[in-house]
């Protein structure tokens, strides 16, 4: 199989050059991304959604899109009514000094609205009681006022309704990733012949592989035109399946995230609700790239998978130079 890989960048050539460490050559661009420290997404105050870019890009983060929990409709639109003013006072501070007092903060893109569209049965550490069946009135009353700040939604495809919203979404240029899913293999193939064009931190909550039922993550793996998020923390992936993973998926389009939530009680560890359930991610891109590294993932490969395939994909919005 030849492994799919765009033109170098500009940030490749010079990781090539100058053979320095990949955080200090160019920053990281992490799609999924609910929090860090004491802060999370999950608030009405832009302030902590500043401080969580802020921390993020002490880490060598240079782009992020906070991740919208579930909740209700007025708890979701508070949540992203505070991105959208954390985006506006970040703009408005470049502004005034020209960008430089941004080098050292992560540039917020907009959201993601990890649901309220998805299946109760694969809800992982999120509200399933707060999940919503599938509907163009539903998803309207929710991104009202904020149309211009949605960048990714993430869909369960086999939910009554999801074809049509999805494609909806793709029709209104927001990336679509199926996610939080008990789809069946053929269900995934219809949800990406709808628009679909991602899939949620894959292999977690979702249905398991199975030799007979490949289902969502099966597709994901093999398929050519499918961006996969994944969290390479190795627990949310065995270390073994980030290396299949990488050996087998096309390699311009595996995207690196962090899936991080508040809480951590040391850097890079996953964390854990009350319940036990595996919540997200202590740790940011770079703790991700030396799990990679560790497992002796070429740097050129990394690179792609925190650089340049999450650029690409939201490649119609800009970043900051």
């Amino acid at each position: 199989m030849v492994k799919g890989r765009g033109d170098q960048t500009g940030s490749e050539r010079l990781f090539y050059e100058e053979r320095e460490d990949i955080v200090n050559i160019a920053g990281f661009v992490d799609l999924h991304i609910h929090g860090a420290g004491r802060y999370d997404t999950k608030t009405d105050e832009p302030g902590h959604i500043l401080k969580i870019a802020e921390l993020h890009g002490r880490e060598g983060t240079r782009a992020i899109l906070p991740t919208i929990y579930p909740g209700s409709l007025l708890e979701m639109k508070k949540n992203m009514g505070a991105v959208k003013m954390a985006m506006e006072l970040q703009r408005a501070e470049g502004r005034k000094s020209k960008g430089s007092s941004l080098h050292a903060t992560a540039f917020i893109l907009g959201v993601h609205l990890e649901g309220p569209f998805l299946n109760p049965a694969r809800c992982g550490a999120l509200d399933g009681r707060s999940f919503l069946k599938p509907s163009l009135p539903s998803f309207q009353k929710i991104i009202e006022g904020h149309e211009d700040i949605v960048r990714i939604i993430t869909v369960a495809p086999e939910m009554p309704g999801a074809l049509r919203l999805i494609e909806k979404c793709a029709a209104s240029g927001i990336r679509v990733n199926m996610g939080h899913s008990e789809a069946t293999y053929e269900e995934a193939v219809e949800g990406k012949k709808a628009g679909a064009t991602g899939i949620t931190h894959i292999f977690n909550a979702m249905r398991p592989f199975h030799h007979r039922e490949p289902g969502l993550a099966g597709l994901g793996l093999i398929d050519e035109d499918l961006y996969i998020e994944v969290i390479a923390d190795g627990v949310h992936l065995h270390p073994k399946t980030l290396e299949l993973v990488f050996n087998r998926k096309r390699l311009d389009r595996i995207i690196l995230v962090s899936d991080a939530v508040k809480g951590a009680k040391k850097k890079g560890m996953p964390i854990y609700d009350t319940a036990g359930l595996l919540a997200g991610s202590g740790g940011t891109l770079s703790d991700a790239v030396e799990e990679l590294r560790y497992l002796s993932i070429p740097d050129a490969e990394i690179i792609e998978a925190a650089i340049d395939n999450p650029s690409r994909y939201i490649r119609h919005f800009s970043l900051p130079l």
